[in-house]
């Protein structure tokens, strides 16, 4: 698959994770529906902070900012529902200008510490982007999941 074509399917996944929260209320998102009992709030600033922060702007921009900001982005502060969308926009911002920059067949620009993510490095900016594809592919099934319980709405994807 070529750059350009991980690109546009990260850049849809996203699309699809903020119109399946468009126009929810602050106390859906906010709302419990899962056993695990993660919120729509909590998996936004999950994405937010540990796909597009840690592994975009951190790993391969190697973002002081980025690695000094990092948290577990599930245990983040209590906000709104519009201040986590706020974030994870803002965010997708940092890291397409990360995106924009680097060479995808270099190496990371920085590994975390094993404390904070005991794992091998990943061998190019690549394999790190389709991680995080892969991962906001999963979680925009997730969201899609939860809309449905909270008001019924389909978010299909027919493209």
């Amino acid at each position: 698959m070529s750059d350009a074509l991980l690109l546009a399917q990260l850049e849809r996944e996203r699309s699809h994770v903020l119109r399946t929260v468009d126009g929810l209320e602050d106390d859906a998102m906010r709302r419990t529906l899962v056993p695990s009992g993660w919120t729509v709030t909590q998996l936004l600033n999950h994405l937010a902070f540990d796909d597009e922060m840690f592994w975009i702007s951190a790993v391969l921009g190697g973002d002081d900012r980025a690695i000094a900001g990092l948290h577990n982005g599930w245990a983040s502060r209590p906000m709104t529902g519009a201040e986590a969308v706020t974030i994870y926009k803002r965010e997708i911002t940092r890291s397409d200008e990360v995106l924009a920059e680097i060479n995808l067949d270099a190496p990371p620009s920085w590994w975390p510490p094993a404390s904070v993510f005991d794992a091998p490095p990943m061998s190019n900016g690549r394999e790190v982007l389709f991680r995080v594809l892969a991962e906001t592919s999963v979680h925009a099934g997730h969201l899609d999941i939860v809309r449905e319980l909270i008001d019924g709405h389909q978010n299909l994807v027919l493209e």
